[in-house]
């Protein structure tokens, strides 16, 4: 049979399964855009910094965004395009029974996938120029970019988001329509019903790589062997909370990968008290799921991203506040904390000045300032490279902290003096005594004696440096972000009458949803997740509707066996929540994986020794998009399926007449 005999037979399945080709179109579209927007972003974001220094670098946040963004979209183009020819191997089976050759069916779908994922990237990348603008605006109505932050229209983003998604869509219909060519033409169409062997050598070698690579990255973070306190993204503590969604992005992949070797035991185990129900509805799903594995991995990995996606990072970003806060009340030496309150980004200067003026009480305020390096010169020969985000300390810093003190006295910080975390010193042979130099914000360079060496909290920087350093140099002229009280003991709690845009917080009582840090990083976790999630929970919209429009021949069968439309819908229905109860599980399982090993980390890198935090999962988030994605898939499923019944049962009217 020649290649040009098969044409016919491609503009025949596009007429019958448009459905399954606009799927796959619309998962690649979005998925472009997806891309292209966050490179877009990313490319734009170089130099530029926050607004707030003690916020998430811009460019790491648009990084991880990106890159979050491209793990989703990946795997679901992936995913799609290879349920899209999965789904098609009845046809597979007649071209291979009248002739066509292996070669050539892959062939024949290879084009099918090549033309529908390049009108989809061209598509994709005119709509990621458009996405692109309206999240620079949030982000700078958020305060996570700087006043002014656009983004600078480039080809090379688009060209990289549309050939990264090409690529994978080819792949998947590749290794997909190479399954359905392999197998002899009898051995297909008996192939047809059931679903044989799911987890193919490639999968079994991805997934255990993916679970390698998820203990060894852990393994590595929590020990931080020689060598790799070397480098300061890695090293920083601040920097715990990124590395860990590295972590949970590889545990995602393992158990996604692994899906359908955990899918068939949940679903039976899920069901178990199917067969004790009167009725056919609920066995004939509970077969349909297992009978076709790959259809229900295909329809419950969205659904199961989803919810992994909101379980692991928002348990991780509610973790990590809960470590900050335990960890900074417990280096806390000041009895009240006073910070803005209304949404002011600082304390108003009168405020200030009154908090001075109080009677017995010692007052310390801090600013975030940024350095450009930080260099022992001869004497160390060592230099921490790159913008530096440090504390601006005005007034007793041993008086407000109770910092682990390795070497030296937090009460030497004054004048043109530093201190430094440990660790960081630890990094670059630093001691006290050392003399280190720097670049202010405007450009003007100092040199500043080590005067203490310390175990610096989450809720600090590993820099810490008198105010009067940098006082006339920092960006704007900033006023102070807290100050700290710390009063005589047994007294009372400062009143502010008569002063507006303050809260006075006891130090037990301090951190938690009201931190500055905690506003950052849930703004950093909704940039980061939001896209991706958003995306998830289009897929499933699309992988549902794909669905049920490749299984109209199956609605036909049951209603010529007596079944009406319904018991053909409530199948449906219990197929979809089947699926959201295996997704569930699914997220389940790699939440409580990835909340374990946040915990360790946090364990090892930021808590003292006797310090420790339950694990504990977000159930609230958890719930919200288990119910969200449930309510998607009903919607997705039985629509299309009642309006299919219904253009059947139209037809069926119109040939009697």
């Amino acid at each position: 049979m020649g290649i040009s005999l098969l044409l016919p037979v491609a503009v025949a399945t596009l007429r019958k399964r448009w459905l399954g080709f606009i799927g796959s179109f619309v998962a690649l579209t979005l998925g472009v855009a997806l891309i292209a927007a966050s490179g877009l972003l990313v490319s734009t974001s170089a130099g530029l910094q926050n607004n707030d220094p003690s916020a998430p670098s811009l460019k790491k946040l648009l990084t991880f965004m990106a890159g979050m963004s491209g793990f989703v979209s990946v795997f679901v183009v992936a995913s799609t395009f290879a349920f899209a020819v999965a789904g098609r191997r009845r046809e597979t089976a007649l071209l291979r029974a009248v002739g066509a050759t292996p070669r050539q069916v892959r062939l024949l779908v290879l084009g099918e996938a090549v033309v529908v994922s390049l009108a989809a990237s061209v598509c994709g990348a005119l709509l990621g120029l458009g996405v692109a603008p309206l999240f620079a605006r949030w982000l700078v109505s958020r305060g996570a970019a700087p006043e002014g932050f656009t983004v600078d229209m480039s080809p090379g983003p688009l060209l990289i988001a549309a050939a990264v998604e090409v690529a994978v869509a080819v792949v998947g219909a590749y290794a997909a329509a190479r399954r359905a060519g392999r197998v002899r033409p009898v051995e297909a169409l008996g192939d047809a019903a059931v679903d044989g062997r799911v987890m193919t050598l490639g999968r079994w070698l991805w997934a255990v790589g993916y679970l390698v690579v998820f203990a060894a990255v852990l393994a590595l973070f929590t020990t931080m062997p020689p060598g790799m306190d070397q480098d300061p993204q890695l090293r920083d503590p601040q920097n715990m909370p990124v590395w860990s969604l590295l972590i949970d992005v590889m545990a995602i992949m393992a158990v996604a990968l692994f899906a359908p070797l955990l899918v068939p035991p949940l679903v039976r185990l899920l069901t178990l008290p199917v067969p004790l129900a009167s009725g056919a509805v609920g066995l004939l799903a509970r077969q349909n799921a297992l009978a076709s594995v790959r259809r229900t991995v295909s329809t419950a990995t969205p659904m199961f991203l989803v919810i992994g996606l909101t379980g692991t990072v928002v348990g991780s970003t509610l973790t990590f506040g809960d470590a900050r806060t335990l960890q900074s009340r417990a280096a806390l030496s000041a009895q009240y904390v006073v910070e803005p309150d209304g949404g002011a980004p600082a304390l108003a200067p009168a405020t200030v000045e009154r908090l001075r003026a109080l009677p017995g009480v010692r007052t310390t305020t801090v600013r975030g300032a940024l350095l450009t390096g930080l260099d022992g010169g001869a004497a160390t020969g060592a230099a921490a490279s790159g913008t530096i985000a440090a504390t601006a300390v005005d007034g007793d810093a041993a008086a407000t902290w109770n910092l682990p003190t390795e070497a030296g006295s937090l009460e030497r910080l004054q004048g043109s003096s530093v201190a430094v975390s440990s660790s960081l010193a630890t990094a670059n042979g630093w001691q006290v005594g050392d003399s280190l130099n720097t670049t202010l914000d405007d450009g003007t360079p100092v040199a500043l004696s080590v005067v203490a060496l310390v175990k610096t909290p989450l809720s600090l920087a590993e820099v810490l440096l008198p105010y009067s350093v940098v006082a006339g140099h920092l960006a704007g002229n900033p006023q102070p972000t807290a100050a700290f009280l710390a009063t005589p003991e047994g007294a009372a709690a400062p009143v502010l009458d008569g002063t507006t845009g303050a809260k006075v917080t006891a130090a037990a009582a301090w951190g938690g949803d009201d931190d500055p840090r905690s506003r950052s990083d849930w703004i950093a976790m909704i940039a980061i997740l939001g896209p991706a999630l958003l995306y998830a929970l289009i897929a499933i919209v699309n992988t549902m509707m794909m669905s049920t429009g490749d299984r109209l021949r199956d609605f036909s069968t049951l209603r010529l066996t007596g079944g009406n439309d319904r018991q053909v819908l409530s199948m449906v229905g219990v197929e979809a929540l089947l699926t959201a109860a295996t997704a569930t599980a699914l997220a389940l399982l790699v939440t409580t994986g990835t909340q374990a090993a946040t915990l360790m980390l946090i364990e090892h890198r930021v808590l003292d020794s006797g310090s420790s935090l339950p694990l504990t999962l977000p159930w609230p988030a958890i719930g919200a998009a288990a119910a969200a994605g449930l309510g998607l898939a009903l919607v997705s499923s039985l629509l299309p399926a009642r309006l299919a019944l219904r253009a059947r049962a139209l037809d069926l009217a119109s040939a009697r007449q």
